[in-house]
This record gives structure tokens, C-alpha cells and sequence, in this order.
């Protein structure tokens, strides 16, 4: 019975098996590097109170792998404030102010029901992510504090439209991504808009909407802002929620990984035909 050596391997034989061996370990990698991470907030542990706000002075919390700033300012007797982020599964739609700041427009969390996070600042809330990775986007909504408010006025801020219905009113939220401290590029979209000729496009947001972040690249860090028509002399007069779920990134590749590749690569390209 014959057996095949290394020196009796046909021409190519080699180098077929490592062709083979580069692209599986291509494959693999690209598998690894492209899976998604999600925050979606529902594995972060909640009491009885449905709604964590770092009223434990526990200070920044971790969300997969994301963590989120937020202080408490316990000065207060009726537990304010907060600022920065918090985590709710709250669902009220129908009570405005102050004491339903913790509820989604929605109802709950994407879908329908579960947990998700709340940004709440005058200046930005942020989240430090583990490692560098493109940002995918997230689903975003209002409060209910915020969309109650902007639809019917309150004793802070004014009805969206105004009395008329014409008043050209309008409330946003900026993502901005930064790595290693410097910034991107940045996103702003618009929770209510009242801008438009025929009144009857003027919406507040009222269920989750996908936003595409791609355009902020490889970051590390993400930071929410707010802006509204609607200021006073202590800044907006809007309350300054927004609802957020769903968080999806992906990881930047490794340098074994674009090693690989490039490998791969090469080892595809057509072989030039030799003159004999």
C-alpha cells in the first residue's frame, strides 16, 4: 500500500491545505468579530420600585457592556435628583409631571413590555463602552413626563404649537461618539417637531423608533444632549428625558482578524499563468 509523504505530495497539495486552513480561520474570526452586542437593560437587577436612579449613591452602573453615568443628589426630602441615567420598567401613559418621570410613552420597553434606560441631563448623559466598536443605533421614544408635557403644556413649559397650533416648536436629542476622548460625529434626532407648513405633520414621538448611528464609527464612548425651541433663563424648559433600548454595537475587528483576512485574500487571487 502506498503511502503519501511529504516529498511525494503532488504539486500544490501544500498549498491547497493552507489556502484551506487561512479561510476557515478567516471564517471563524469574522463569525466572532461581527457578532453584535446589545443592551437592552433587561438583565439589570431592579427592586420593587421598578426604576433605579442611584438614590443608593452607588454612582455609575454597568449595563453589558456599557457603563452609564449618573449622580443622586440626596439633599432633598422627596428623593431629587438625578441626573445622567436610570433604568426603568415603568409604563404609566397617562400621567403627566414630574412624578412619572421613570415611563415610557410606550408603555415599557421595546416590544412592548421589559426594562430599558432613561437619559435624563441639562448637560449629557454618556456611556463608557469596555472596548472600541461601531456603533449599529438604538431605539429611542419619549417619557411620558416629556410627551404629556409637550403635547398639553405645564406649569414649567409651554404646549407644543401654542395656543394657534402654529408656533414652529421643536425638541431633539444629539448622540455624539467620541474615541479616546475625541469626537466623531454625531447624530441628532428630533422627539417632537412642529416645524412644518401644514400642521397636521407636526408629531410627537410616541413609539420606538430605530435610529441609525453607523455614521458615528468606532467609538468609545457615547454621549446624549438635548435641545429644545422651548428655553427659559435656567436653560430648557422641556423636560429633558428621553427613553432608550436596544443598543447595538459591534466589535472592532483584531488585528489577527484583518492578518487573517488579508491572508485569505491573497490566497485567493488567480494564479498568472507561467510560459513554458
Amino acid at each position: 500500500m502506498h503511502t503519501l509523504t511529504h516529498n511525494s505530495r503532488p504539486n500544490g497539495f501544500v498549498a491547497r491545505i493552507l489556502k484551506s486552513s487561512l479561510l476557515a480561520a478567516a471564517t471563524m474570526l469574522v463569525a466572532t468579530a461581527t457578532t453584535a452586542n446589545t443592551i437592552n437593560f433587561d438583565d439589570f437587577a431592579l427592586d420593587g420600585s421598578g426604576f433605579y436612579n442611584g438614590s443608593d449613591l452607588g454612582g455609575d452602573f454597568t449595563v453589558g457592556n456599557g457603563t452609564f453615568n449618573g449622580t443622586f443628589n440626596n439633599t432633598f426630602s422627596f428623593g431629587c435628583c438625578w441626573d445622567g441615567w436610570s433604568v426603568s420598567n415603568h409604563g404609566d401613559t397617562a400621567t403627566p409631571g414630574f412624578g412619572n418621570q421613570y415611563s415610557s410613552v410606550t408603555g415599557g420597553g421595546f416590544g412592548g413590555a421589559g426594562q430599558f434606560g432613561v437619559a435624563h441631563t441639562e448637560l449629557s448623559a454618556n456611556i463608557t463602552l469596555a472596548s472600541a466598536e461601531n456603533i449599529t443605533g438604538t431605539y429611542l421614544t419619549n417619557t411620558t413626563y416629556s410627551a404629556l408635557s409637550m403635547l398639553n403644556g405645564d406649569s414649567f413649559a409651554k404646549q407644543f404649537g401654542g395656543a394657534s397650533g402654529t408656533d414652529e416648536d421643536w425638541f431633539s436629542v444629539t448622540v455624539e461618539g467620541r474615541l479616546s476622548g475625541a469626537a466623531t460625529s454625531s447624530v441628532e434626532f428630533f422627539l417632537a417637531d412642529y416645524r412644518f407648513a401644514n400642521s397636521v405633520d407636526d408629531y410627537i414621538i410616541d413609539d420606538w423608533t430605530w435610529v441609525d448611528l453607523s455614521s458615528l464609527g468606532l467609538v468609545d464612548e457615547l454621549s446624549f444632549s438635548f435641545a429644545s425651541s422651548d428655553v427659559g433663563d435656567f436653560g430648557i424648559n422641556t423636560p429633558a428625558y428621553v427613553a432608550v433600548d436596544f443598543i447595538t454595537s459591534i466589535p472592532e475587528p483584531s488585528t489577527g482578524l484583518l492578518c487573517a483576512l488579508g491572508l485569505a485574500a491573497m490566497s485567493k487571487r488567480p494564479r498568472r499563468s507561467q510560459k513554458v
